[in-house]
Parts: C-alpha cells; sequence; structure tokens
C-alpha cells in the first residue's frame, strides 16, 4: 500500500464538499439570505475532512495515536483479536477532529476483521465491544503484537480501511477514515510504557501513546 499524499483534504470528503458548495453557491444565486446556513454546512464539511501531513516522531520504540481526539481510556484488558492480556488506549473523536486513521507502529498487517455492530456514543467504553468496529492487527520487526481498532460512533455510519493481511505500514502511514465521530482502540503489550492519561488531548501521529522495550 503507497504512502497517502496528503492533498490538505481528505479524498473520502471530495464528494461531500462539491455537494455542499453546489448547494450553496445554487442557494446565494437564489437567495442570499437562505443561503448562510448552506455555507456554515460547507465550512463544517470543510473542516470535517481536513487531512494535514504530520511530523512523524523517529523513536523506534514508540507507538503513535493513530487518531486525533482525547484519551477516553487506559487499561489493563483482554486484546478479544490477538487473544491476550493487554494495555487499551482509546481515543475518542468528537466532529471537530481529524478523521483520518494512522498506523501506530512500523509493522505488517497479520489479520484484518470487520464486525457489524450498533453505533452507541463512542465515548462510552461499551462502544468498544458493541459498536460497529474493524480491527487491524500488526506485527512489528521485533515481534511485538499492536491491535488498532477502529470503532464507529452514535453518528458514524461508515468505517474506511484500506489494508489487508500481508500489507507493510510505517508509522504514521494513513490506512483508513471514519466519518462523523468515533473512536480507535489500541492495544498494546503488557510490557508497554503508556505515555498518556485518560483527559489527555492527542494528535495523530505527532502524539507518543507509549513506548514499547526494544528487546524483542
Amino acid at each position: 500500500m503507497n504512502s497517502y499524499p496528503h492533498p490538505i483534504i481528505a479524498r473520502e470528503g471530495w464528494p461531500f464538499l462539491a455537494i455542499a458548495l453546489v448547494m450553496a453557491i445554487a442557494a446565494t444565486l437564489w437567495c442570499a439570505t437562505w443561503s448562510i446556513l448552506l455555507w456554515i454546512i460547507a465550512l463544517f464539511v470543510l473542516q470535517f475532512f481536513r487531512d494535514p501531513a504530520r511530523e512523524i516522531p523517529q523513536d523506534p520504540g514508540a507507538v503513535l495515536s493513530p487518531a486525533d481526539g482525547r484519551i477516553v481510556a487506559v487499561e489493563r484488558v483482554n486484546d478479544p483479536y490477538v487473544q491476550r492480556e493487554a494495555i487499551k488506549v482509546s481515543v475518542f473523536m468528537n466532529v471537530f477532529n481529524v478523521h483520518s486513521n494512522r498506523s501506530p507502529v512500523d509493522g505488517t498487517v497479520q489479520q484484518v476483521w470487520y464486525f457489524p455492530g450498533k453505533f452507541v456514543n463512542a465515548d462510552l467504553d461499551k462502544a468498544s465491544t458493541e459498536n460497529e468496529r474493524n480491527a487491524v492487527w500488526l506485527k512489528t520487526a521485533n515481534g511485538t503484537d499492536i491491535t488498532s481498532v477502529q470503532v464507529a460512533g452514535l453518528i458514524a455510519r461508515r468505517i474506511l480501511c484500506y489494508v489487508k493481511a500481508g500489507d507493510v505500514l510505517a508509522r504514521g502511514q494513513r490506512y483508513g477514515f471514519i466519518r462523523f465521530g468515533s473512536r480507535v482502540d489500541v492495544y498494546l503489550p503488557l510490557e508497554a510504557g503508556v505515555k498518556v492519561s485518560i483527559g489527555d488531548k492527542v494528535s495523530a501521529t505527532t502524539t507518543i501513546l507509549a513506548i514499547l522495550p526494544q528487546n524483542g
């Protein structure tokens, strides 16, 4: 899978932005007063689908945030995908966050799972197991397993994932998108040194969630 070129506006948003702009322009020609709401909607669509390039930390042991948002969970759990005890770090994205999802580590995709489900508020912990979700299992060069799970939210109705088993991802590489509010769960090995706390605001790629030991 090739690296995404970051064209400022995510490709997933181009049709929505085009429709919003056409409607706003048409409304302006018909009635400037009534067009104000449509221009506000167009601006919302523009900000929602922004997709800025990010600086990538080069620490080989760093696990990077796969999404913009706020940390809503840091806890020891069972990773239901790789079947192991793990530390789960969850990032909640509201509608004003960038919604591109990016690889937390350099690694090879071992498997991808998709699960249909509910659309409860992604801020709730039960969203991790009850909502529609897509899990990507990554293995680093030294054999460490990382699971990154896209979780749909209350109004999110579309999870996009562009990778498959065998693909090699670089840290910070764009691999998916979730439309209109959601969360991403990252399952880490127990020995990972977590660097974030509940309530912290994080940025995709630039924020380090944890540091992995480098002894294999």
